[in-house]
Protein backbone atom coordinates (compact mmCIF):
# COMPACT_ATOMS: atom_id res chain seq x y z
CA UNK A 1 0.00 0.00 0.00
CA UNK A 2 2.82 2.51 1.03
CA UNK A 3 3.96 2.10 -2.91
CA UNK A 4 0.91 2.61 -4.24
CA UNK A 5 0.17 5.69 -1.88
CA UNK A 6 3.77 7.02 -3.27
CA UNK A 7 3.25 5.87 -7.47
CA UNK A 8 -0.33 7.59 -6.62
CA UNK A 9 1.74 10.76 -5.48
CA UNK A 10 4.53 10.65 -7.82
CA UNK A 11 2.52 11.52 -10.90
CA UNK A 12 1.04 14.42 -10.02
CA UNK A 13 26.79 16.01 -1.75
CA UNK A 14 28.20 18.59 -3.99
CA UNK A 15 31.31 16.81 -5.11
CA UNK A 16 34.49 19.13 -5.58
CA UNK A 17 35.38 21.18 -8.42
CA UNK A 18 37.28 19.42 -11.43
CA UNK A 19 40.57 20.24 -12.13
CA UNK A 20 40.59 22.37 -15.29
CA UNK A 21 41.37 21.01 -18.70
CA UNK A 22 43.99 22.25 -21.18
CA UNK A 23 41.33 22.40 -23.77
CA UNK A 24 38.66 24.84 -21.47
CA UNK A 25 38.19 28.72 -21.75
CA UNK A 26 42.05 30.16 -21.21
CA UNK A 27 42.09 33.53 -18.96
CA UNK A 28 41.64 35.79 -21.66
CA UNK A 29 38.84 34.06 -23.15
CA UNK A 30 36.94 33.70 -19.21
CA UNK A 31 37.54 37.58 -19.15
CA UNK A 32 36.08 38.58 -22.15
CA UNK A 33 33.25 36.36 -21.05
CA UNK A 34 33.22 38.09 -18.01
CA UNK A 35 33.09 41.30 -20.23
CA UNK A 36 29.75 40.32 -22.32
CA UNK A 37 27.52 39.07 -19.14
CA UNK A 38 28.39 42.05 -17.48
CA UNK A 39 27.36 44.43 -20.19
CA UNK A 40 24.15 41.97 -21.30
CA UNK A 41 23.10 39.56 -18.58
CA UNK A 42 21.80 42.46 -16.01
CA UNK A 43 18.90 42.81 -13.87
CA UNK A 44 17.56 45.67 -15.87
CA UNK A 45 17.11 43.70 -18.81
CA UNK A 46 16.11 40.98 -17.20
CA UNK A 47 13.29 42.87 -15.96
CA UNK A 48 12.31 44.35 -19.26
CA UNK A 49 11.97 41.13 -20.67
CA UNK A 50 10.54 39.36 -17.60
CA UNK A 51 7.61 42.14 -16.53
CA UNK A 52 7.05 42.47 -20.43
CA UNK A 53 6.04 38.49 -20.89
CA UNK A 54 4.68 37.83 -17.43
CA UNK A 55 1.98 41.05 -18.11
CA UNK A 56 -1.75 40.06 -18.26
CA UNK A 57 -1.26 41.37 -21.90
CA UNK A 58 0.15 38.05 -22.51
CA UNK A 59 -3.11 35.81 -20.46
CA UNK A 60 -0.85 33.38 -19.02
CA UNK A 61 0.52 32.48 -22.17
CA UNK A 62 -1.44 28.94 -22.45
CA UNK A 63 -0.74 26.89 -25.82
CA UNK A 64 -2.33 27.38 -28.81
CA UNK A 65 -3.62 30.72 -27.05
CA UNK A 66 -3.51 34.23 -27.90
CA UNK A 67 -1.06 34.84 -25.37
CA UNK A 68 1.17 32.29 -26.07
CA UNK A 69 0.90 33.73 -29.85
CA UNK A 70 1.62 37.17 -28.85
CA UNK A 71 4.55 36.12 -26.55
CA UNK A 72 6.29 33.90 -29.35
CA UNK A 73 5.55 37.47 -31.66
CA UNK A 74 7.75 39.31 -29.18
CA UNK A 75 9.98 37.00 -28.45
CA UNK A 76 11.22 36.59 -32.38
CA UNK A 77 11.02 40.59 -32.92
CA UNK A 78 13.49 40.70 -30.01
CA UNK A 79 15.77 37.90 -31.90
CA UNK A 80 15.07 39.96 -34.98
CA UNK A 81 16.26 43.20 -33.25
CA UNK A 82 20.03 41.04 -31.77
CA UNK A 83 20.25 40.09 -35.78
CA UNK A 84 20.56 36.43 -34.94
CA UNK A 85 20.27 34.33 -38.00
CA UNK A 86 16.80 32.36 -38.60
CA UNK A 87 17.64 28.66 -38.88
CA UNK A 88 16.62 27.40 -42.45
CA UNK A 89 13.84 25.32 -40.59
CA UNK A 90 11.87 28.46 -39.80
CA UNK A 91 8.34 29.73 -41.05
CA UNK A 92 7.81 32.50 -43.38
CA UNK A 93 7.80 34.26 -40.28
CA UNK A 94 10.91 34.06 -39.37
CA UNK A 95 12.31 32.57 -36.06
CA UNK A 96 9.24 30.52 -35.66
CA UNK A 97 8.60 26.64 -35.94
CA UNK A 98 4.97 25.96 -36.48
CA UNK A 99 4.04 22.80 -35.32
CA UNK A 100 0.47 21.16 -34.08
CA UNK A 101 -0.58 19.12 -31.04
CA UNK A 102 -3.90 16.81 -29.94
CA UNK A 103 -5.48 17.98 -26.80
CA UNK A 104 -7.38 14.49 -25.65
CA UNK A 105 -9.89 15.12 -23.26
CA UNK A 106 -12.08 11.94 -21.72
CA UNK A 107 -15.78 11.87 -22.26
CA UNK A 108 -16.24 8.73 -19.50
CA UNK A 109 -13.53 6.62 -17.14
CA UNK A 110 -13.55 4.32 -19.80
CA UNK A 111 -13.28 -0.01 -18.84
CA UNK A 112 -11.33 -2.96 -19.24
CA UNK A 113 -12.48 -6.22 -20.32
CA UNK A 114 -11.16 -9.36 -19.32
CA UNK A 115 -12.68 -12.33 -20.56
CA UNK A 116 -16.47 -11.92 -18.78
CA UNK A 117 -15.14 -9.46 -15.93
CA UNK A 118 -15.61 -5.68 -17.20
CA UNK A 119 -13.69 -3.10 -14.81
CA UNK A 120 -14.59 0.28 -14.74
CA UNK A 121 -12.25 3.41 -14.64
CA UNK A 122 -12.07 5.45 -11.32
CA UNK A 123 -13.30 2.75 -9.48
CA UNK A 124 -10.96 -0.36 -10.73
CA UNK A 125 -8.18 1.68 -12.18
CA UNK A 126 -6.65 4.99 -13.26
CA UNK A 127 -5.44 6.37 -16.44
CA UNK A 128 -2.93 9.42 -17.16
CA UNK A 129 -1.25 10.23 -20.09
CA UNK A 130 -2.68 10.31 -23.80
CA UNK A 131 -4.36 7.44 -25.59
CA UNK A 132 -3.05 5.90 -28.16
CA UNK A 133 -5.68 3.74 -28.91
CA UNK A 134 -8.06 4.26 -31.72
CA UNK A 135 -11.80 4.70 -30.66
CA UNK A 136 -14.62 2.64 -29.24
CA UNK A 137 -13.72 -0.96 -27.77
CA UNK A 138 -10.04 -2.17 -28.50
CA UNK A 139 -8.39 -5.27 -28.24
CA UNK A 140 -5.07 -4.61 -26.45
CA UNK A 141 -1.76 -6.72 -27.06
CA UNK A 142 -0.68 -7.34 -24.22
CA UNK A 143 3.24 -8.32 -23.20
CA UNK A 144 4.66 -8.90 -19.82
CA UNK A 145 7.61 -7.19 -18.70
CA UNK A 146 8.33 -7.87 -14.88
CA UNK A 147 8.72 -4.57 -12.80
CA UNK A 148 9.05 -2.39 -16.02
CA UNK A 149 12.89 -2.14 -14.83
CA UNK A 150 15.48 -1.81 -17.43
CA UNK A 151 19.41 -1.17 -15.94
CA UNK A 152 22.93 -2.03 -16.62
CA UNK A 153 22.73 -5.36 -14.46
CA UNK A 154 19.03 -5.89 -14.61
CA UNK A 155 16.94 -6.28 -17.91
CA UNK A 156 13.25 -6.74 -18.03
CA UNK A 157 13.31 -5.95 -21.50
CA UNK A 158 16.57 -6.27 -23.00
CA UNK A 159 16.49 -9.94 -24.32
CA UNK A 160 13.45 -10.09 -25.04
CA UNK A 161 10.95 -9.87 -27.93
CA UNK A 162 10.66 -5.39 -28.87
CA UNK A 163 7.52 -3.85 -26.98
CA UNK A 164 6.88 -1.95 -30.12
CA UNK A 165 3.31 -0.82 -30.70
CA UNK A 166 2.55 -2.93 -27.81
CA UNK A 167 0.56 -3.05 -24.49
CA UNK A 168 3.14 -3.33 -21.74
CA UNK A 169 1.96 -4.63 -17.92
CA UNK A 170 4.25 -4.16 -15.36
CA UNK A 171 3.93 -4.76 -11.35
CA UNK A 172 4.36 -2.19 -9.04
CA UNK A 173 7.74 -1.34 -7.40
CA UNK A 174 10.38 -3.31 -7.06
CA UNK A 175 11.87 -6.57 -6.15
CA UNK A 176 11.54 -7.19 -2.59
CA UNK A 177 12.53 -9.63 -0.15
CA UNK A 178 9.12 -9.03 1.85
CA UNK A 179 10.15 -7.42 4.44
CA UNK A 180 10.71 -4.23 3.43
CA UNK A 181 14.25 -4.45 1.91
CA UNK A 182 14.45 -3.62 -2.20
CA UNK A 183 16.84 -4.70 -4.47
CA UNK A 184 18.15 -1.60 -6.47
CA UNK A 185 18.30 0.65 -3.01
CA UNK A 186 19.92 -2.42 -0.45
CA UNK A 187 17.71 -0.41 1.84
CA UNK A 188 14.19 -0.36 3.09
CA UNK A 189 14.19 2.90 0.77
CA UNK A 190 12.44 2.62 -2.61
CA UNK A 191 14.81 3.26 -5.50
CA UNK A 192 13.42 5.51 -8.27
CA UNK A 193 12.27 2.21 -10.34
CA UNK A 194 9.26 2.38 -7.90
CA UNK A 195 7.80 5.18 -9.70
CA UNK A 196 5.26 4.54 -11.88
CA UNK A 197 6.86 8.29 -13.97
CA UNK A 198 9.95 6.03 -14.36
CA UNK A 199 8.51 2.96 -15.51
CA UNK A 200 6.27 4.48 -17.71
CA UNK A 201 9.58 6.94 -19.62
CA UNK A 202 10.77 3.50 -19.92
CA UNK A 203 7.91 1.54 -21.83
CA UNK A 204 7.60 4.83 -24.12
CA UNK A 205 11.53 4.28 -24.85
CA UNK A 206 10.67 0.91 -25.80
CA UNK A 207 8.02 2.12 -28.25
CA UNK A 208 5.36 0.97 -26.01
CA UNK A 209 1.98 1.99 -26.84
CA UNK A 210 0.46 1.83 -23.38
CA UNK A 211 1.80 0.70 -19.75
CA UNK A 212 -0.19 -0.95 -17.20
CA UNK A 213 0.83 -0.84 -13.50
CA UNK A 214 -0.46 -3.79 -11.55
CA UNK A 215 -0.83 -3.07 -7.54
CA UNK A 216 -2.09 -4.94 -4.46
CA UNK A 217 -4.93 -2.18 -3.37
CA UNK A 218 -7.94 -3.57 -2.48
CA UNK A 219 -11.22 -2.49 -4.35
CA UNK A 220 -12.00 0.16 -1.26
CA UNK A 221 -8.36 1.50 -0.62
CA UNK A 222 -7.79 2.10 -4.41
CA UNK A 223 -10.95 3.69 -4.59
CA UNK A 224 -10.34 6.10 -1.53
CA UNK A 225 -6.69 6.80 -3.33
CA UNK A 226 -7.92 7.54 -6.61
CA UNK A 227 -10.72 9.98 -5.28
CA UNK A 228 -9.02 13.24 -4.73
CA UNK A 229 -7.48 12.85 -8.48
CA UNK A 230 -10.36 12.29 -10.01
CA UNK A 231 -10.12 16.43 -10.80
CA UNK A 232 -6.25 15.74 -12.40
CA UNK A 233 -7.53 12.70 -14.58
CA UNK A 234 -10.50 14.53 -16.20
CA UNK A 235 -8.09 17.00 -17.22
CA UNK A 236 -6.81 16.84 -20.99
CA UNK A 237 -3.66 15.19 -21.86
CA UNK A 238 -1.68 16.19 -24.99
CA UNK A 239 0.17 14.53 -27.92
CA UNK A 240 2.02 15.29 -31.29
CA UNK A 241 0.00 15.51 -34.19
CA UNK A 242 3.38 14.53 -36.45
CA UNK A 243 4.71 11.63 -36.74
CA UNK A 244 7.68 10.82 -34.57
CA UNK A 245 10.49 8.31 -34.85
CA UNK A 246 11.62 6.19 -31.18
CA UNK A 247 14.72 6.59 -30.56
CA UNK A 248 15.44 3.62 -29.35
CA UNK A 249 13.77 1.85 -32.31
CA UNK A 250 15.15 3.31 -35.58
CA UNK A 251 12.52 3.05 -38.61
CA UNK A 252 9.55 2.62 -36.38
CA UNK A 253 7.39 5.60 -36.73
CA UNK A 254 3.98 6.09 -34.40
CA UNK A 255 1.03 8.41 -35.39
CA UNK A 256 0.94 9.69 -31.29
CA UNK A 257 4.03 9.55 -28.87
CA UNK A 258 3.47 11.74 -26.31
CA UNK A 259 5.91 12.29 -23.03
CA UNK A 260 3.20 10.38 -21.23
CA UNK A 261 2.21 7.37 -22.68
CA UNK A 262 -1.28 6.06 -22.03
CA UNK A 263 -0.64 4.64 -18.51
CA UNK A 264 -2.91 3.07 -16.45
CA UNK A 265 -3.08 1.42 -12.24
CA UNK A 266 -5.44 -1.23 -11.30
CA UNK A 267 -6.42 -2.22 -8.41
CA UNK A 268 -5.84 -5.65 -6.91
CA UNK A 269 -8.98 -7.11 -8.64
CA UNK A 270 -8.11 -6.36 -12.44
CA UNK A 271 -4.50 -6.97 -11.67
CA UNK A 272 -5.28 -10.64 -10.51
CA UNK A 273 -7.78 -10.68 -13.13
CA UNK A 274 -4.87 -9.47 -15.89
CA UNK A 275 -2.67 -12.68 -14.97
CA UNK A 276 -5.62 -14.92 -13.72
CA UNK A 277 -3.89 -15.87 -10.45
CA UNK A 278 -3.65 -14.49 -6.65
CA UNK A 279 -1.75 -12.07 -5.31
CA UNK A 280 0.42 -14.92 -3.38
CA UNK A 281 1.81 -16.37 -6.14
CA UNK A 282 2.52 -12.49 -7.60
CA UNK A 283 4.92 -11.96 -4.45
CA UNK A 284 6.73 -15.01 -4.73
CA UNK A 285 7.85 -13.56 -8.28
CA UNK A 286 8.96 -10.55 -6.40
CA UNK A 287 10.76 -12.77 -3.59
CA UNK A 288 12.59 -14.80 -6.18
CA UNK A 289 13.09 -11.60 -8.53
CA UNK A 290 15.01 -10.49 -5.02
CA UNK A 291 16.93 -13.43 -4.16
CA UNK A 292 18.48 -14.19 -7.78
CA UNK A 293 19.09 -10.09 -8.63
CA UNK A 294 17.16 -10.68 -11.79
CA UNK A 295 14.15 -11.37 -13.73
CA UNK A 296 13.02 -15.01 -13.39
CA UNK A 297 10.26 -17.51 -15.25
CA UNK A 298 6.82 -16.26 -13.94
CA UNK A 299 4.46 -19.03 -13.01
CA UNK A 300 1.75 -16.77 -14.60
CA UNK A 301 0.43 -15.72 -17.42
CA UNK A 302 -1.05 -12.51 -18.86
CA UNK A 303 -4.28 -12.90 -20.56
CA UNK A 304 -6.14 -11.37 -23.20
CA UNK A 305 -8.28 -8.18 -22.38
CA UNK A 306 -9.59 -4.82 -23.98
CA UNK A 307 -10.21 -1.45 -23.30
CA UNK A 308 -12.47 1.21 -24.08
CA UNK A 309 -11.51 4.84 -23.76
CA UNK A 310 -13.99 7.14 -24.59
CA UNK A 311 -12.88 10.84 -25.64
CA UNK A 312 -12.54 13.74 -27.81
CA UNK A 313 -9.67 15.34 -29.73
CA UNK A 314 -8.93 18.67 -30.73
CA UNK A 315 -6.37 20.30 -32.92
CA UNK A 316 -4.10 23.30 -31.36
CA UNK A 317 -1.34 25.16 -33.58
CA UNK A 318 1.40 26.32 -32.11
CA UNK A 319 4.91 27.22 -32.35
CA UNK A 320 8.43 27.45 -31.38
CA UNK A 321 11.21 30.40 -31.49
CA UNK A 322 14.46 29.91 -31.84
CA UNK A 323 17.52 31.69 -33.66
CA UNK A 324 21.72 31.09 -33.65
CA UNK A 325 24.55 32.50 -33.55
CA UNK A 326 26.55 31.03 -36.07
CA UNK A 327 30.19 29.81 -35.06
CA UNK A 328 33.54 30.18 -36.69
CA UNK A 329 35.92 27.37 -37.22
CA UNK A 330 33.40 24.94 -35.69
CA UNK A 331 30.08 26.49 -36.61
CA UNK A 332 29.21 22.96 -37.84
CA UNK A 333 28.46 22.06 -34.36
CA UNK A 334 26.15 23.72 -32.02
CA UNK A 335 25.23 24.35 -28.65
CA UNK A 336 21.56 24.78 -27.78
CA UNK A 337 20.20 26.42 -24.90
CA UNK A 338 16.63 26.74 -24.17
CA UNK A 339 13.67 27.74 -21.99
CA UNK A 340 9.89 27.32 -22.24
CA UNK A 341 8.18 30.37 -22.64
CA UNK A 342 4.46 28.70 -22.50
CA UNK A 343 2.37 28.70 -19.37
CA UNK A 344 -0.71 27.38 -18.03
CA UNK A 345 -3.11 30.84 -19.60
CA UNK A 346 -6.61 31.39 -17.98
CA UNK A 347 -8.41 29.81 -15.88
CA UNK A 348 -11.84 31.06 -15.82
CA UNK A 349 -10.95 34.91 -15.30
CA UNK A 350 -8.11 34.21 -13.64
CA UNK A 351 -4.27 35.07 -15.63
CA UNK A 352 -1.22 32.28 -14.26
CA UNK A 353 1.37 35.04 -15.55
CA UNK A 354 4.04 32.52 -14.61
CA UNK A 355 7.34 35.15 -13.60
CA UNK A 356 9.07 32.45 -12.48
CA UNK A 357 7.62 29.63 -14.61
CA UNK A 358 9.56 29.96 -16.61
CA UNK A 359 9.31 33.49 -17.96
CA UNK A 360 12.29 33.80 -15.77
CA UNK A 361 14.48 30.95 -17.68
CA UNK A 362 13.65 33.31 -21.23
CA UNK A 363 14.35 36.54 -19.95
CA UNK A 364 17.80 34.91 -18.85
CA UNK A 365 18.11 33.29 -22.64
CA UNK A 366 17.28 36.27 -23.93
CA UNK A 367 20.55 38.29 -22.29
CA UNK A 368 22.92 35.60 -23.43
CA UNK A 369 21.87 35.50 -27.12
CA UNK A 370 22.82 39.48 -26.27
CA UNK A 371 25.92 39.00 -25.07
CA UNK A 372 26.79 35.79 -27.58
CA UNK A 373 25.72 38.61 -30.49
CA UNK A 374 27.88 40.90 -28.65
CA UNK A 375 30.91 38.75 -28.37
CA UNK A 376 30.49 37.94 -32.58
CA UNK A 377 30.35 41.38 -33.85
CA UNK A 378 33.53 41.98 -31.16
CA UNK A 379 35.51 38.91 -33.09
CA UNK A 380 35.73 36.94 -30.22
CA UNK A 381 33.88 33.35 -31.14
CA UNK A 382 31.63 32.01 -30.34
CA UNK A 383 33.37 29.04 -32.29
CA UNK A 384 30.79 26.72 -32.45
CA UNK A 385 27.12 28.07 -33.07
CA UNK A 386 25.10 28.71 -30.57
CA UNK A 387 21.31 27.99 -30.76
CA UNK A 388 18.64 29.31 -28.44
CA UNK A 389 15.73 27.61 -28.37
CA UNK A 390 12.07 28.85 -26.76
CA UNK A 391 9.76 26.42 -26.56
CA UNK A 392 5.98 25.77 -26.33
CA UNK A 393 3.61 23.27 -25.11
CA UNK A 394 6.24 22.27 -22.15
CA UNK A 395 3.32 22.62 -19.73
CA UNK A 396 1.39 19.75 -22.05
CA UNK A 397 4.51 17.29 -21.86
CA UNK A 398 7.38 19.06 -23.27
CA UNK A 399 5.77 18.55 -26.91
CA UNK A 400 7.91 21.37 -27.78
CA UNK A 401 10.88 20.03 -27.20
CA UNK A 402 9.98 16.96 -28.36
CA UNK A 403 9.00 18.72 -31.90
CA UNK A 404 12.33 20.30 -31.78
CA UNK A 405 14.34 16.95 -31.59
CA UNK A 406 12.72 15.42 -34.29
CA UNK A 407 12.86 18.24 -36.61
CA UNK A 408 16.05 19.75 -35.10
CA UNK A 409 17.79 23.26 -37.22
CA UNK A 410 21.27 21.24 -36.88
CA UNK A 411 21.15 17.52 -36.72
CA UNK A 412 21.56 15.94 -33.33
CA UNK A 413 24.41 14.50 -34.12
CA UNK A 414 26.18 18.06 -34.47
CA UNK A 415 24.72 19.01 -31.33
CA UNK A 416 27.07 18.44 -28.63
CA UNK A 417 25.19 19.72 -25.69
CA UNK A 418 21.45 21.39 -24.16
CA UNK A 419 21.97 23.78 -21.31
CA UNK A 420 17.96 24.12 -20.34
CA UNK A 421 16.80 26.85 -17.79
CA UNK A 422 13.72 26.38 -15.92
CA UNK A 423 12.73 28.54 -12.92
CA UNK A 424 15.22 30.63 -12.10
CA UNK A 425 14.10 33.65 -10.08
CA UNK A 426 13.06 32.77 -6.51
CA UNK A 427 14.23 31.11 -3.56
CA UNK A 428 13.08 27.66 -1.93
CA UNK A 429 12.50 27.03 1.53
CA UNK A 430 15.47 24.90 1.53
CA UNK A 431 17.84 27.60 1.06
CA UNK A 432 15.96 30.54 2.86
CA UNK A 433 18.71 32.72 4.41
CA UNK A 434 21.75 30.72 2.95
CA UNK A 435 24.39 31.47 0.22
CA UNK A 436 23.33 32.01 -3.35
CA UNK A 437 22.67 28.55 -5.21
CA UNK A 438 21.20 27.00 -8.27
CA UNK A 439 20.01 23.03 -8.46
CA UNK A 440 21.61 21.30 -11.17
CA UNK A 441 20.09 18.73 -12.77
CA UNK A 442 21.45 15.62 -15.12
CA UNK A 443 25.19 17.15 -15.55
CA UNK A 444 26.17 13.82 -15.36
CA UNK A 445 23.76 11.41 -16.74
CA UNK A 446 25.18 11.20 -20.14
CA UNK A 447 28.72 13.29 -19.70
CA UNK A 448 31.24 13.06 -16.96
CA UNK A 449 33.24 15.56 -18.69
CA UNK A 450 29.89 17.80 -18.93
CA UNK A 451 29.28 17.89 -15.39
CA UNK A 452 33.14 18.30 -14.71
CA UNK A 453 32.83 21.34 -16.80
CA UNK A 454 30.02 23.05 -15.10
CA UNK A 455 31.75 22.39 -11.78
CA UNK A 456 34.96 24.26 -12.72
CA UNK A 457 33.24 26.94 -14.36
CA UNK A 458 31.06 27.59 -11.36
CA UNK A 459 34.49 27.79 -9.31
CA UNK A 460 36.02 30.46 -10.97
CA UNK A 461 32.77 32.45 -11.80
CA UNK A 462 30.30 32.77 -10.15
CA UNK A 463 30.67 31.02 -7.14
CA UNK A 464 27.00 29.47 -6.18
CA UNK A 465 26.83 26.42 -3.97
CA UNK A 466 25.83 23.98 -6.66
CA UNK A 467 22.66 21.61 -5.41
CA UNK A 468 22.09 18.09 -6.72
CA UNK A 469 19.23 17.19 -4.62
CA UNK A 470 16.51 17.58 -7.71
CA UNK A 471 19.61 14.83 -9.63
CA UNK A 472 19.36 12.21 -7.33
CA UNK A 473 17.82 9.26 -8.55
CA UNK A 474 15.78 8.59 -5.53
CA UNK A 475 14.48 12.41 -5.88
CA UNK A 476 10.54 11.96 -5.98
CA UNK A 477 10.21 14.59 -7.80
CA UNK A 478 11.98 13.43 -10.94
CA UNK A 479 12.90 16.43 -12.52
CA UNK A 480 15.82 14.97 -15.34
CA UNK A 481 12.43 13.58 -16.93
CA UNK A 482 9.82 16.57 -16.45
CA UNK A 483 11.69 19.36 -17.85
CA UNK A 484 12.88 19.87 -22.07
CA UNK A 485 16.30 18.87 -21.26
CA UNK A 486 15.40 15.09 -20.79
CA UNK A 487 14.24 15.45 -24.76
CA UNK A 488 17.90 15.95 -25.99
CA UNK A 489 19.16 13.68 -23.23
CA UNK A 490 16.73 10.78 -24.53
CA UNK A 491 18.26 10.80 -28.31
CA UNK A 492 22.43 10.73 -26.62
CA UNK A 493 22.66 14.72 -26.14
CA UNK A 494 24.64 15.40 -22.93
CA UNK A 495 21.70 18.21 -21.41
CA UNK A 496 21.27 19.42 -17.89
CA UNK A 497 18.67 22.13 -16.33
CA UNK A 498 19.03 24.60 -14.34
CA UNK A 499 16.44 25.92 -11.45
CA UNK A 500 16.32 27.59 -8.30
CA UNK A 501 13.61 24.53 -7.58
CA UNK A 502 9.81 24.90 -6.15
CA UNK A 503 7.43 27.60 -3.89
CA UNK A 504 4.26 28.20 -3.13
CA UNK A 505 3.82 29.64 -6.17
CA UNK A 506 4.06 27.35 -8.76
CA UNK A 507 1.65 27.10 -11.13
CA UNK A 508 -0.24 29.42 -9.06
CA UNK A 509 -1.89 32.77 -10.00
CA UNK A 510 0.49 34.44 -7.55
CA UNK A 511 3.68 33.54 -9.98
CA UNK A 512 3.90 37.23 -10.69
CA UNK A 513 7.11 39.54 -11.47
CA UNK A 514 6.94 41.22 -8.26
CA UNK A 515 8.34 38.19 -6.76
CA UNK A 516 11.25 37.48 -8.73
CA UNK A 517 14.53 38.56 -7.19
CA UNK A 518 16.67 40.03 -10.01
CA UNK A 519 19.94 40.07 -8.80
CA UNK A 520 19.90 36.18 -8.22
CA UNK A 521 18.26 35.68 -11.94
CA UNK A 522 21.20 37.66 -12.95
CA UNK A 523 23.89 35.44 -11.20
CA UNK A 524 22.09 32.06 -12.16
CA UNK A 525 21.50 33.64 -15.17
CA UNK A 526 25.50 34.12 -16.27
CA UNK A 527 26.60 30.91 -14.55
CA UNK A 528 24.68 29.23 -17.61
CA UNK A 529 26.30 31.79 -19.99
CA UNK A 530 30.01 31.10 -18.91
CA UNK A 531 29.36 27.33 -19.17
CA UNK A 532 27.98 27.88 -22.33
CA UNK A 533 31.01 29.93 -23.53
CA UNK A 534 33.21 27.32 -21.96
CA UNK A 535 31.98 24.32 -24.01
CA UNK A 536 31.17 26.65 -27.63
CA UNK A 537 34.71 27.46 -27.70
CA UNK A 538 36.88 24.63 -26.16
CA UNK A 539 39.18 22.29 -28.49
CA UNK A 540 36.95 19.64 -28.13
CA UNK A 541 33.22 18.90 -28.10
CA UNK A 542 32.53 17.19 -24.91
CA UNK A 543 32.27 13.28 -24.84
CA UNK A 544 29.13 11.26 -24.43
CA UNK A 545 30.62 8.41 -21.68
CA UNK A 546 28.05 7.38 -19.61
CA UNK A 547 24.33 6.45 -19.72
CA UNK A 548 22.03 6.96 -16.99
CA UNK A 549 18.96 7.94 -18.55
Amino acid sequence: MKTLILTLGAMLAMMAPARAQTTSTTTAEAGAATRFAEASITPTALRRHLTELASDAYQGRGTGQAGQKKAAAYLAEQFRQLGLQAPDLTSATRYLQPFSIVETVPTAPGTIEVGNQKFQGLQDFVRFGSSMFPAGVTPADPVFRGFGIETSNYHDYSGQPDVRGKDVVVLQGEPNNGLGRYLFSGSKQESEWSSVMRKAYMAREQGARSLTVVSYATANSFQKLARPMLGYLAAPSYSLTTPVLSPTAPGLMLEFQPAYISTFITNGPLGMALFGTTEAVLRRYETECYKQSKPVAAEFKLLPFQVELPEARLELATENVLAMVEGTDKKDEVLVISAHYDHIGMRHDTIFNGADEDASGVSAVLTMAKAFQDARAAGLGPRRSVLFLLTAAEEKGMLGSEYYAVNPAVPLAQTIANLNLAMLGRTDKRHTGKAPYVYIVGSDRLSTELHQISEATNARSSRLALDYTYNAATSPDQLYYRSDQYNFARYGVPAMAYTSGLHADYHKPTDDAEKIEFEKLMARARLVFYTAWDLANRDKRIVVDSNKK
